[in-house]
């Protein structure tokens, strides 16, 4: 294969993990037969949520009611449901007053009732309502600071959960005694309920002293009444077991592991061996990077795990520890860091993409590079190690031209890795 043909495949791989998860095709089949009577409300949070809203409408009619909040430029048209643009991942003013809107529908509704509540990736942020005497200032920093130390997502939901007046269950106890109907996309490992936008309708087994503890670990620090809010630890999350989410169900209708599954199948037509080696990575981003480029050696000067030409399929979502000044994402500091530790090892090549389209908070999905790319990155008068230091993967790519723009794609199964292995020396320009 020529590099110009691997690449392609590459990124072929990833548009069909992105396709396993479009809410246009996975939603419809998952639909239980509309509410025939009482009021049928529905709301929504996540990078998902309008594309969601707009397939439920085309399954079950347009005259519903309901309010979804999705992040900027990732709308989509629907009828009846309000779609609302906010901030991610940092919450702004527009997404409180949407979450205090959904929290109010959900109060206003009887038994009898149905609230249909729509969740993907990015809804813990985008439904952000804090909670009392927290104001929005104090969850900024606090997210914020999450961000940038290195914690895990669910870590970071778990404080974000008790920082909330709408998270951890506190929706669908709001809607109570009406009959919750909750659709998710999956975007965290291990697909947990109550980590997918910090759980609005599942109950949470996360407490006060747990997000305290991760506060402290990371040494964040911490306004004065978000410290005192979790000392008290006062009105709790509905725990397991709460009568108020009886009537509550959970439906997922995708995951990081289709998405996977639906790449390697795209792999084995191409007559190319997939492996998934993991839907829930975690761990540093460029601590990942070095593991998979030892892999790579394996298969080539080994066949193991298996025998070239393969592909190791990944997903989840790794970390970045930021301590430079750079631009960046943790899917392109994953693959400076591979491309570095490979030194231009013949026949390997990777992508890493985020399936929503942003890696982290930069506008690309992701790149690639390829065995030449380490080569030509020197040549333009880089300094790949550096780049790394100082977290700043986004311009190596950029330079390169190797940055993958797919813009938002209106779904999210986290992170997607791809590394092509062909026997040595059988790639060419």
């Amino acid at each position: 294969m020529t590099f110009r043909e691997s690449r392609s495949f590459l990124q072929s791989l990833f548009q069909a993990a992105v396709s396993a998860a479009d809410p246009l095709q996975v939603l419809p089949p998952a639909l239980p037969e509309r509410p025939s009577s009482g009021r049928c409300v529905v709301v929504g949070a996540g990078k998902a949520a309008a594309s969601m809203a707009q397939a439920l409408e085309k399954a079950w009619g347009e005259d519903l009611e309901g309010i979804v909040i999705t992040r900027y430029d990732h709308g989509a048209a629907c009828r009846s449901i309000e779609v609302i643009e906010a901030a991610h991942p940092v919450p702004d003013e527009v997404g409180q007053q949407a979450a205090r809107r959904i929290l109010e529908l959900a109060e206003s509704l009887e038994d009898g009732d149905t609230l249909v509540c729509l969740i993907s990736g990015g809804g813990s942020a985008l439904l952000s309502l804090p909670a009392k005497g927290i104001s929005l200032e104090d969850k900024r920093s606090v997210n914020k600071a999450l961000l940038r130390c290195g914690a895990d997502i669910a870590e970071i939901n778990c404080v974000r959960k008790h920082l909330s007046a709408i998270k951890g269950g506190r929706l669908a106890a709001a809607a109570a005694p009406a009959k919750v109907l909750t659709f998710a996309i999956s975007d965290v490992p291990g697909d947990e309920p109550g980590v997918i936008a910090s759980g609005p309708t599942v109950a949470d087994s996360t407490t006060y002293g747990e997000a305290l503890a991760i506060l402290k670990k990371y040494r964040i620090e911490t306004p004065n009444a978000v410290r005192r809010r979790f000392e008290e630890a006062e009105a709790e999350t509905p725990k397991p077991g709460d009568p108020r989410l009886e009537s509550a169900s959970f439906h997922m209708i995708a995951t990081p592991q289709d998405a996977l599954e639906a790449a390697a199948d795209q792999a084995r037509e191409a007559g190319k061996t997939p492996l998934i080696l993991g839907n829930a990575i975690e761990g540093e981003a460029r601590e990942l990077g070095r593991v998979m480029a030892g892999i790579a050696r394996q298969v080539q000067g080994h066949g193991q795990p298996a025998a070239a030409p393969c592909v190791l399929l990944s997903g989840g979502e790794t970390t970045v520890t930021v301590r430079g000044q750079g631009r960046g994402g943790r899917n392109l500091e994953f693959l400076l860091s591979m491309m570095i530790d490979l030194q231009g090892q013949p026949g390997v090549l990777a992508l890493a993409c985020d399936t929503d389209g942003l890696d982290g908070t930069e506008d690309n999905a992701g790149a690639l590079f390829d065995p030449d790319s380490l080569r030509r990155a020197k040549e333009a008068g880089l300094t790949p190690s550096q780049l790394l230091e100082d977290n700043d993967a986004y311009w190596c790519f950029a330079t390169l031209d190797d940055l993958i723009m797919t813009g938002p794609t209106l779904t999210n199964v986290n992170d997607f890795r791809a590394v092509l292995i062909l026997p040595e020396g059988k790639t060419r320009e």
